[in-house]
């Protein structure tokens, strides 16, 4: 992470890219700005409490979220999908020579729920954006969608499992 230092802590400073937009995170203690290239900064009070891994609940200025890290860069927020890439400036031209999306990417749970359908079998080769396992959550059935090309190298559910939020339930490579 990029750091810059303050007066007796250290802030975070990231770029970002959110559902096709170009933005700026900063993190300082317990303030948090995000500034959009098309859009006013937006400033605000928050705090984080690990909920399990990959689930955060976040408070903002008194209202609660729910945020859920899942595969290929999404992010749900109470619920609500988000694209999101995040990276450090300094790293950038590592990350473009190493070929950014290479390697195994794990197809997690964005919230709990009960699997009510595998797509896709160990061995099956797929595209960017295909689907390969749904989940029913909320009431609401998520299709989970392969973050690249390539081959499901692991499937670790079945239909009708339980999942918790976060849970690995494939693997692409």
């Amino acid at each position: 992470m990029a750091h810059v230092r303050t007066a007796g802590a250290f802030a975070v400073k990231l770029d970002c890219i959110v559902d096709g937009h170009s933005a700026q995170l900063t993190i300082d203690r317990t303030q948090l700005r995000y500034e959009r290239d098309d859009a006013s900064p937006i400033e605000r009070e928050f705090s984080v409490a690990t909920l399990d891994p990959g689930a955060y609940s976040v408070l903002i200025e008194g209202r609660s979220y729910i945020a859920i890290a899942a595969s290929g860069g999404e992010i749900s927020v109470n619920a609500r999908r988000f694209s999101v890439e995040i990276f450090d400036p300094r790293e950038l031209g590592a990350r473009t020579a190493a070929g950014a999306g290479s390697g195994r990417q794990n197809i997690v749970a964005m919230m709990p729920g009960k699997v009510v359908r595998v797509i896709v079998a160990v061995g099956d080769i797929v595209e960017a954006g295909q689907g390969l396992i749904v989940v029913e959550a909320m009431k609401m059935q998520n299709e989970m969608v392969s973050p690249r090309a390539g081959r499901v190298a692991e499937v670790r559910t079945k239909t009708d499992a339980t999942v918790s939020a976060g849970e690995v339930l494939m693997v692409v490579e």
